[in-house]
């Protein structure tokens, strides 16, 4: 037998850990579901206490499927499911209309799995990098409350909009980093190649320099001659800050820095509603009690500092005290609109359908304010390289305007 360790959530929200013997993973998943637990990661330890090695039937990139490929199989799964056709047979319509051999493996071994008699959510943890928890524990909760279909359409429409909302940021992004970039790029060339012709043409009339001109010519020769050793610093110092923003600290106080920019933190705050929101409204739909729901989508927030508004929020929840009341604590992530509304939808009983709701009107609004922010950033950086360029080049051409006193 091997030893398995584990995490899972209770009926009542709360996190165990543990370990237990068994002869393989699904055996294992099945003594954690016996134990009334729901399996958030089960992973098999060696007598080091170290990862066990892939099996010799289990390659090590097995699993290994693209998300794209994950997408695809839920959508398709779902509507199978949903025209009626059996769980078993649209496996088998999955794995051999599969292109990618990869995914073929992956849902080959699925199939083989529910075949035998196991349930879909079982078969699907033995993949874990292809599925991740909450993908589990929502298929698990399709299958106790007999609507799998549904599950898994809300699957693939949370993941769809979640990777177009992603895109969104990204491509805001871009054009900025862009601009910096070129910035850097003409900078850098201003500076190794066109201002070392003028200083030596400088140097040949003598004579007083302009102390702008002294000023570029000092951090040409500074460039041109450390280059090197200040490209290594930039590296060093990159790679520093980034270990730094790994730590729990570090992470920390860079996210509570971002906050406070005027503009991008909001937006930064607007992107985890919307995920938050989304995420919450899509585990309630598919049958997953609230405190569960809301330990689970408080992961997909993605910014620590927020999530802290969350945790004290489940803790409330858990008292007893209303979901409303104990997100309003959270005016960074809640506004009051939010908070009024969830109140209300918690007195009708529609949580989960105004939260989606609720996901879709913000991600609007983010949408808006991703297209104001690159509006702002464009000129911004426009203006910062035409300034920068622009000192770099008066400063050059200042002494041919006293070029006459210079020769003299």
């Amino acid at each position: 037998m091997s030893v398995f360790t584990y995490r899972a959530l209770g009926k009542d929200g709360r996190e165990a850990a543990g370990s237990l013997s068994a002869d393989n993973r699904a055996a294992a998943i099945s003594q954690i579901m016996d134990r009334g637990l729901h399996p958030v990661a089960v992973e098999e330890k060696s007598a080091n206490g170290k990862a066990a090695a892939p099996r010799a039937d289990e390659p090590a990139n097995e699993g290994r499927v693209s998300q794209k490929s994950v997408e695809s199989f839920t959508r398709e799964l779902a509507n199978l499911l949903s025209g009626g056709v059996p769980l078993a047979r649209a496996l088998h319509l999955l794995r051999r209309e599969a292109s990618n051999p990869a995914a073929k493996h992956v849902w080959s071994k699925i199939h083989d799995d529910v075949v035998e008699g196991k349930p879909l959510a079982e078969a699907l943890a033995r993949w874990p990098k292809a599925f991740s928890g909450v993908y589990i524990a929502m298929v698990r909760a399709g299958e106790v409350g007999g609507f799998l279909d549904l599950v898994l359409a809300q699957i693939a429409d949370f993941r769809t909009r979640e990777t177009d909302l992603k895109g969104k940021v990204k491509a805001a992004l871009l054009y900025p980093m862009v601009l910096a970039s070129l910035t850097v790029v003409v900078l850098i060339f201003l500076l190794t190649y066109f201002i070392p012709k003028f200083s030596r043409l400088f140097e040949e009339f003598g004579g007083n320099l302009p102390a702008l001109t002294r000023a570029v010519i000092f951090a040409s020769d500074i460039v041109r001659g450390y280059g090197l050793i200040i490209g290594v610093v930039v590296v060093i110092a990159v790679v520093s800050v980034r270990r730094g923003i790994d730590s729990e600290a570090g992470r920390r106080s860079f996210e509570r820095a971002v906050l406070g920019v005027p503009v991008l933190g909001g937006v930064i705050a607007h992107f985890a509603l919307v995920r938050f929101t989304r995420m919450l409204g899509t585990l309630l739909q598919a049958g997953v009690p609230l405190v569960a729901s809301l330990k689970t989508a408080k992961e997909a927030i993605g910014n620590q500092t927020l999530s802290d508004t969350v945790s004290h929020a489940i803790e409330e929840v858990q008292r007893g005290t209303p979901l409303s009341k104990a997100l309003a604590t959270g005016g960074k992530l809640f506004p009051p609109s939010v908070i009024e509304m969830v109140a209300v939808a918690e007195e009708t009983g529609r949580l989960d359908k105004e939260l989606v709701r609720l996901s879709g009107a913000y991600e609007a609004d983010l949408d808006r304010q991703l297209r104001m922010l690159v509006a702002l950033a464009e000129p911004a950086l426009l203006f910062c390289m035409a300034a920068v360029i622009g000192t770099v080049v008066v400063g050059m051409l200042l002494p041919v305007f006293n070029l006459q006193d210079l020769v003299k």
